[in-house]
Formats: structure tokens, sequence, C-alpha cells
């Protein structure tokens, strides 16, 4: 018997160094096995090829036998661990067709788990989110990151049950890529289950973050104050403001007066709607942390409970990590072709030009941090008021709406045929109509950002597959 399954017989199983389950031999041969099958497999999961159906079978044998080997060190996941082997042998016994694992992503359910430091093995046929689009295998080695002040905002006004924090371990190809969540509806399944949990990587967000801004900071000249300066040089902290950060985002896509749901619905509209749902969701959370740091920081501190404390830390960190991964990161990260995560970032920073609070002068970027909050804060408002008043509006004239606030921040393209005016049979006809008419690039970079981009993209290329202990 192994040290590390005597630990976990003992009752001690968060005792395994980090180290040790990534070098753990079941799960090298696990992820050996898992990286070897993916070729067989073709974009839907399946693996048509009946020749190479006996080397898939000896995979799966592996791949078995490994769940079993390392099922002990995750008592918690007992149940979920079970149920993989049996989509697993099913699988290879209807030979290799579409994958199914609806009875073990039924069967998962990290939420439940939120414990700072609890691990888990996790594995499925699924396409990761800004890596690929296949259903290939897929397994990762993860640990939650759930800090006390963090545990204490989601006990409070911040609830949001489905949200799991986690952090990398190990991962197979697909994850060696820009894909930072792990979402129960990239699963290879028969049916689709009411989703009970979202996984983001707190530590690759935090990494991207650190590497691109302090580059960023570099080249703009932009001085940074001492507590922004401490959150790009320390990966813990920057992984428990990123933890504060996505709480409050993730529950903000819910909540608010929305224009019935303005992102989850599978529906074909303008890209630049997609921009204002996410950026709404991410000045939310800048806003709430602005509250949250004038309520605390108006106490004595020895008023403040040291979760208090560390709320109020993290509270002015968040409005750093949003302000600089928009501005910087998101606004030039990926290609031009209906980049909403990206329009967002541009849109902020002109905001932020435009209301006078970041200059670029003498080349170098400069800003007021005392009159930011409040700047931000009305942006988000603007969107809040553009959501408010969208369901007395048809459709089409929200889409026309909200146009009209990006357009009134962000130069559209000079060819752009809703710049100009859409035509009379356009707004008269089907939605699709308008979409169709959205260049794929319809706000494109300002001069200030063609020339940065220049300089930040081998910085933003080398952060695919960045982890916290690879980005330090």
């Amino acid at each position: 018997m192994s040290e590390i399954h005597a630990q976990v017989i003992v009752g001690e199983p968060e005792v395994v160094e980090d180290r040790d389950l990534a070098m753990h031999p079941a799960w090298l041969r696990l992820k050996d096995a898992a990286v070897s099958i993916r070729p067989l497999q073709v974009k839907d999961g399946s693996i048509p090829e009946a020749d190479a159906h006996g080397a898939a079978h000896e995979l799966v044998t592996t791949i078995v036998g490994a769940v079993r080997e390392l099922a002990p060190l995750f008592p918690w996941d007992a149940e979920y661990l079970d149920a993989v082997v049996i989509d697993f042998e099913r699988w290879a016994a209807e030979d290799f067709g579409v994958p199914d694992f609806y009875d073990s992503l039924r069967a998962f359910q990290p939420q439940q788990h939120r414990i700072d430091g609890r691990k888990h093995l996790v594995m499925f046929p699924m396409y990761t989110q800004n890596g690929s689009t296949d259903r290939l295998v897929e397994a990762v080695l993860v640990e939650v990151v759930w800090p006390v002040f963090v545990a204490e905002l989601e006990a409070g006004e911040y609830s949001n049950k489905l949200f799991v924090p986690i952090r990398f371990l190990d991962f197979t190809p697909g994850y060696d890529t820009n894909s930072a969540v792990l979402f129960p509806e990239t699963v290879a399944m028969r049916a689709i289950p009411t989703f009970t949990w979202g996984a983001i990587f707190a530590d690759r967000e935090a990494a991207r973050f650190r590497r691109v801004v302090k580059a960023a900071a570099d080249i703009t000249k932009l001085e940074l104050p001492a507590d922004a300066q401490a959150l790009l040089e320390s990966q813990e902290l920057a992984e428990e403001t990123f933890v504060m950060w996505d709480l409050i985002h993730d529950r903000t896509h819910m909540r608010g007066d929305l224009p019935f749901d303005p992102f989850m619905i599978k529906q074909r509209m303008p890209f630049f709607l997609y921009s204002l749902e996410e950026l709404r969701c991410d000045l939310t959370a800048f806003r709430e942390s602005v509250k949250l740091e004038r309520t605390l920081s108006a106490q004595s501190p020895a008023e403040l409970t040291e979760a208090e404390t560390e709320i109020l830390a993290h509270a002015k960190l968040v409005q750093y990590a949003v302000i600089f991964d928009r501005i910087f990161r998101f606004a030039l990260t990926g290609s031009r072709v209906r980049n909403y995560d990206g329009l967002g970032g541009q849109l902020l920073f002109a905001w932020l030009h435009q209301h006078h609070v970041l200059h670029w002068t003498d080349t170098a970027l400069t800003i007021d941090w005392a009159d930011v909050p409040d700047v931000v804060v009305a942006l988000g408002n603007a969107i809040d008021e553009l959501y408010w008043r969208s369901i007395d509006r048809p459709k089409v004239a929200h889409w026309l709406a909200a146009y009209d606030l990006v357009s009134s921040t962000l130069e559209p393209h000079p060819a752009s045929a809703w710049a100009r005016g859409l035509p009379d049979d356009v707004l008269t006809g089907a939605p699709k109509g308008y979409t169709d008419l959205v260049r794929d690039d319809e706000f494109p970079l300002s001069m200030f950002y063609e020339a940065l981009s220049k300089k930040m993209s081998d910085v933003i290329e080398s952060t695919a597959g960045i982890t916290g202990t690879t980005g330090n």
C-alpha cells in the first residue's frame, strides 16, 4: 500500500502534496492514456474507425484502472468517480460511438465541496472554451481556491451557490490553451441537465493578468500605485482578487433589470450586445467593490473582523484588476472577428479617456485614481439604464439603442452600415438582417491600441497554457 493511500485511509487526504499528486504514477498513466486516445477521436468525441477500436479498448482499460487507483484520494467524489468508470466502460462496450457522460456529470458536484485546497480529479469527453471545439477526452487535476473572506462574502450579500473557483495542478492538451473555465455544458452527454456549478481557473486568470499588465505598464510608462504593484507581484494575492471579482461577476448574469435574458439564451444577435453584458457584470463587480471599500473604510480598523479587513484590502484590488485586465489584456486578446470581450475593453478605455481620468500625454499613460471609481460606475449605470429601458422596447430597438451607447464613445468602422443608418428594408425586416450587417470588426482598434498591440502581441500569446506555477 502506498504512503498516499495510507494517508487517505487514516482520514487525512488533504495532506497529499500538490506535486506528489501530479506525479502520482496512476495519474501519469491516466494522463498518458487520455493523450493517446484523443487522436483516435473525431469532433463529436466518437471513434468511428473500427481499426482503432483495439487500441482504444486498451487505453480505456488503462484509464479505468488509473481512476480506480486514484479514487481513494478523493473520497468526496466517490459517486462521481464510480460513475465515470461506468461511462467509460459503456462507451467502449458500445463501440465508441458518440460518448455519453450524462450520468457521471450529474454525479460530479464540486459546488458542495468549496473548501480551500480541496482537490478533484475531473475527466470527461468535452470541448474547452477558448481551447478545443472538439469533444475529446480531457483530464484535469484541480484544487479549490476558497479564502475565508470570499466564503464570508458568498454567505452574505453575494450568494452564488454555483460558483467554484479552482486552480490547476495538471491537465491534458485541451487545457494547454487559453481556456480558463470548466463548465458542465461542454461535456458530451445525451441530455442537458440542470447545471449546478461552473468552475473558473483563478490561477490562470491571475497569472495571465500579472504577465500582461506588467508588460503593458512598462511599455506605456504607467506608474502603478503601491497596492496595484503588490497585486502584480503576488500570485496568491492576484488569485484571491480574481475569485472575489468572479464571484460577483458570475452572479450578475442572473440579476438586475435584464432584457429578459441577455446572455444565457442561445440566440444570434450583434456581438456588441455580448460585449455590454460581459462588461455590465464586470462593472457590477467594480461598483460593489467600491461600495465595500467605502463602507468598510469608514469604520475604525479595530472594529473590523479579520474577514472584513481582507474584504477591504481586496475590494480595492478588484478595481485595479477590472480596469487593467479589461484595457490591457481583453482589448488586445483574440482575433478581430466579433471579439466581444475585446470590444468591452476598448469601450472602457475610451470612456476613461473621454471622461478625463486616463491620459496619454508625452507618450506616457497616467490615471487619476481618485476620480476613477465614479467615472467607471457611471459607465455601469449607463448600461444598467439601457437594460432597464429594454423591457419597453422591441428587440431590434434595444439593439439599436445598445449600438448608440457603444458608438457614442467608440468610433465605428468608416464602412459601417449601422453607423450610416440601416436601410428601411432591413429596419422593417427580420432581426437576422440587422445582425448580417454588423461588420466582423465593427469597432476597429484605435491608433493607440494598434501601436500597443504590436508591442504586446508576443506577451499575450505567451500566456496560452499558463498556470499559477508556470507564470512566476
